[in-house]
């Protein structure tokens, strides 16, 4: 009985945890199949409720042989990621912002929290969430947690909340972690905005308004460790310093 009610309070927190089992073609995911530059990578996502500092979702981004998205119960789509029992595949850049636009809005924040890992962890990760299967609605936490652990990560504790899994992966030496927010309306989102990086370093923010390509950026978004900007199609990007 407690547990029923347990989890009668948990599942509107975990509103964005809830969707379909998809298991496209092995064909169109090998076709789609992305590697990412540089070393392989473990990526912590977690959509946290900007009013509350409830966590909303839980993903987990592999990076090795190829990059893929472990986004359990999750409700993001496009086609040409496919998607097989909550893994996403083809995960370029371009792919990756729009899943992480798609999370980040006036109501929520996307904290990001890398680490570098060996090629082997990387490959034992994909193995993990290609043989995990599609996770029930509101197990988000539940299933990434479990994975962090099976692979070596102690400090994060089986749970269903995605805010504590993100607490306990910040204590993982190496982790490096960004927040995303999302503060402007987009044409392509209704009453969603664009995205806005924040780093220790500094300020990169991007808009998708359509202003003058030389409009200065607001003095709010500038900070310390800026020193240049650089605009592309419309957009403007503060990049930190080094």
């Amino acid at each position: 009985m407690l547990r029923a009610i347990a989890l009668s309070l948990l599942l509107p927190l975990l509103a964005a945890c809830g969707a379909d089992n998809v298991y496209a073609p092995m064909q169109e995911v090998q076709s789609r199949a992305y590697r990412a530059e540089g070393g392989p990578t473990l990526t912590l996502l977690t959509a946290i409720n900007n009013r509350t500092g409830s966590g909303g979702h839980s993903a987990l981004m592999v990076s090795g042989s190829q990059r893929v998205i472990f986004d359990p119960a999750g409700t993001w789509w496009h086609p040409t990621a496919p998607e097989r029992g909550d893994v996403i595949y083809g995960i370029t850049p371009t792919m990756l912002d729009f899943y992480i636009d798609y999370h980040a809005r006036p109501t929520y924040r996307v904290v990001s929290q890398e680490i570098s890992v060996s090629p082997e962890i990387a490959e034992r990760a994909l193995q993990l969430v290609e043989a995990h299967g599609p996770a029930a609605k509101a197990t988000c936490g539940q299933s990434v947690s479990g994975i962090l652990r099976e692979l070596g990560f102690g400090k994060v504790r089986r749970s269903w909340y995605p805010d504590r899994i993100m607490k306990d992966f910040e204590t993982v030496q190496g982790v490096v972690r960004h927040e995303i927010r999302d503060d402007t309306v987009d044409e392509y989102s209704p009453g969603k905005p664009a995205s806005a990086r924040s780093r220790t370093t500094g300020w990169s923010t991007r808009t998708d308004r359509r202003d003058p390509l030389n409009e200065e950026p607001p003095a709010t978004l500038r900070s310390p460790g800026v020193d240049s900007v650089t605009r592309t199609s419309g957009r403007s990007y503060i990049i930190p310093s080094r």
